[in-house]
Order: C-alpha cells, then structure tokens, then sequence
C-alpha cells in the first residue's frame, strides 16, 4: 500500500465524493442490518453499510417499522439510505427526504427477490422493464446532490439477463457505483451467482462495481475479486451471526497480514454488546423480538444445542433474555455451558 488512498489493487473505490476505506461493503438486508448491525459492520471495516431497504412511499415513514429503518442519527459517515419503490416521482421526492434526514449517499434497491416486493413491481421485478428502469435513475440522479447508487441482479430470470444493459443505463443516468448480485430473481438465493455477468460489466463500465453472492470467506472474496475484476465485494448472509468475517476480508483484500480469529472471548463480547444494542434501540418487547434472530445465528456459529438454542429463544422478558444470553456467551470454552 503506497498511501492510505491505496491499496495492491491500485485506487481505492470512489463513490462521488467519498474515497473508501476498504473494498469490502455490507449488503443491506431487510430486518437485519438496522442500526446495530450496520454498527458493527463498520467496526469491522466494511467502507459502507446501507440502511435497511425503505419504501419510497414517505406517507408510510411514520410507522414504528420505517422510523427504525431511517434511524441514521448513529451512523459513520458516509450514511447510505436504501429506498424502494417503482414511481420515478415517488422515489425522487423519497431520495430528498433521506438526504434531509442525513444521508450522504442514496442507494436504489433493484435486487430485492422477495414476492411482496416484485408484486408490487418493485425490487428486481423492475428489471422486466428497461424504460421504467431509465425512468427511476434518471429521476432519483436529477432529485439529489449527494451520489446515488444501485443495487441490483443480473435480470429476472436466467434466459433474461438484462444487466450489461442495466448497467450502461446506469451510469449514463448519473449512478455513482453499481452492486450487482450475480444471480437472476427467479434463482431467488440458490443456486450459484454467475461472476462471469458481473465480469462483463466491469469491463463495461468506468464506475466502481462491487460483486455479490456467495462470498463467505476471505478467500472467496479474493477469488471473486480475481474472477470479474470488480472494485470490491459487498457481502450479505455471511456476516449473519459472525459480523467479525468482515474484518478478514478487509485484510485480504488490503494484501496485509492475515487476521487471527477472534479469541472467544472477545467474539461473545461482542454478541453482548449486540444484544444490548439491540435491547437499547427498539426498547423491551420490540427489542427481545429482534434480537431472537441474531441469537439464533450466533448459538449456530458458536455450537450452541438446539435444545438451549430453542429455550433461548422461547424467552419473552429482556431481562430473561439478557441474562440467558450473557450466560451462554459468557467468553469461556465457547461450549454449551447450558447444556447440562
């Protein structure tokens, strides 16, 4: 690394005016990367992690639901703001909204595959029509001055890979930075991403690409890098009860030392304070309700019984939860200390 814009890959990624700290970003990923996650993310060095995808429909911000996804108040800068919506009018006055609540950077959501949202011709159901696709980047480019982005996946279904075209479209409109999932919306999340799509985009395009799909290691994460000559990876169910792996990546990528695992005391340190976080931003009930999926994903990851795992998440009263919790993970062997 010659300087700290730098990296063995040459420049670091640019979005609009921000120079990123790394090449690895997290995916936004609806009812999980809420403001405590998106905490850790960065902790670990992902240059960006986006919000929670939000409606574009701003009469439905009002809701519990939406004010905890737009909560960017604790955010490190660059704040990204995900918005969703199929209305070029609607998705413009939203970008304006996010960008007076804070954000900094505001990021398109046309990879979502999950049937409420493509029925509602949102998410990658927009990708079935091209001229609605132009219409909503020219809209949301020409509502805001702060970058927009995009995040999207290679066409609706395999026999209609769309994205070179998408692309192009893309950054003629004024898009910052692409994020391309590498699988279709019919493959949902199986099968295997196809990098050699998002290959052919970088090599079309002169903004920053980041791939993503199935990258859960630090060695995947070069390989992928390898493979399609992105700017970097963005990194989604991975980071599910192991939010550290971001941290390995990162070091990967950077071309420095490779990073020790984490001693497991400090890894359930850290699902500690998560759990506290989590308690403390959605408050008792909300917050025990929350929290049961990512003690779901870390028992996992740390070899918790299912037979604990279950009891765990039975728990209604934060207290309860909190002090089985704190008790599970309590920084010794890293066994079921339960069990028994």
């Amino acid at each position: 690394m010659t300087n700290a814009t730098e990296d063995r890959y040459g420049a670091l990624p640019r979005v609009g005016p921000h120079t990123l700290t790394s090449r690895v970003l997290q995916s936004p990923m609806a009812g999980i990367t809420d403001a405590p996650f998106r905490k850790l993310a960065r902790r670990f060095g992902a240059a960006l992690a986006a919000s929670e995808m939000t409606t574009a429909d701003t009469r439905l911000w009002q809701t519990a639901k939406s004010r905890h996804r737009l909560d960017i108040d604790s955010d490190a800068s660059p704040r990204v703001v995900q918005i969703a919506g199929s209305e070029p009018a609607q998705l413009a006055i939203a970008a304006r909204a996010v960008v007076d609540r804070g954000a900094d950077i505001v990021d398109i959501n046309m990879g979502c595959p999950a049937k409420k949202v493509c029925k509602k011709l949102a998410g990658s159901a927009l990708l079935q029509d091209e001229p609605l696709v132009g219409r909503i980047l020219d809209a949301v480019v020409a509502a805001v001055e702060v970058p927009v982005t995009l995040k999207t996946r290679i066409g609706w279904d395999l026999e209609h890979r769309n994205i070179a075209r998408v692309a192009v479209m893309a950054e003629n409109a004024g898009i910052q930075a692409l994020a391309v999932h590498g699988r279709s919306r019919a493959c949902k999340y199986g099968g295997q991403a196809q990098f050699e799509d998002i290959a052919a985009v970088c090599d079309a395009l002169s903004i920053p690409v980041f791939a993503n799909g199935d990258i859960d290691s630090a060695a995947r994460a070069e390989a992928v890098m390898s493979a399609t000559g992105a700017a970097g990876v963005m990194v989604g169910r991975a980071t599910q009860g192991q939010p550290w792996l971001l941290e390995s990546m990162v070091a990967r990528l950077a071309g420095g030392a490779p990073v020790a695992p984490l001693p497991i005391e400090k890894s359930h340190a850290i699902v500690r304070d998560h759990l506290d976080d989590l308690h403390a931003f959605y408050g008792e009930r909300k917050g025990v309700l929350m929290a049961r999926k990512h003690l779901n994903w870390y028992c996992r990851t740390f070899g918790i019984t299912d037979q604990t795992r279950r009891e765990l998440l039975r728990l209604h009263e934060q207290d309860a939860q909190r002090e089985m919790a704190f008790r599970l993970f309590n920084g010794a062997d890293g066994k079921d200390s339960l069990a028994a």
